[in-house]
């Protein structure tokens, strides 16, 4: 029942992560809503039975794909916002 909710909370997380990374209009806070979509989906496999997809995830989708993400956008500075 416990691990049922709380999939449920992380579910609700990943989603409004998810909708404020498409509706903000800054591009470094839909970037950390991406980072936190794929952390949240980590947790998720973790409770799930699947550690491997969970560190893969975590790893490749929370960790290196935030920071190329926040690499790039340091580099073509912020003239992309408006």
């Amino acid at each position: 029942m416990t691990n049922t909710f709380l999939l449920v909370v992380l579910g609700l997380i990943c989603l409004l992560a998810a909708l404020y990374a498409i509706r903000t209009r800054k591009t470094l806070h839909a970037v950390i809503a991406s980072g936190v979509i794929s952390l949240t989906a980590s947790i998720i496999f973790l409770l799930l039975g699947a550690p491997d997809v969970a560190m893969t995830e975590a790893t490749i989708g929370a960790g290196l794909t935030t920071v190329v993400f926040l690499y790039a956008l340091k580099h073509i500075g912020e003239g992309g916002d408006d």
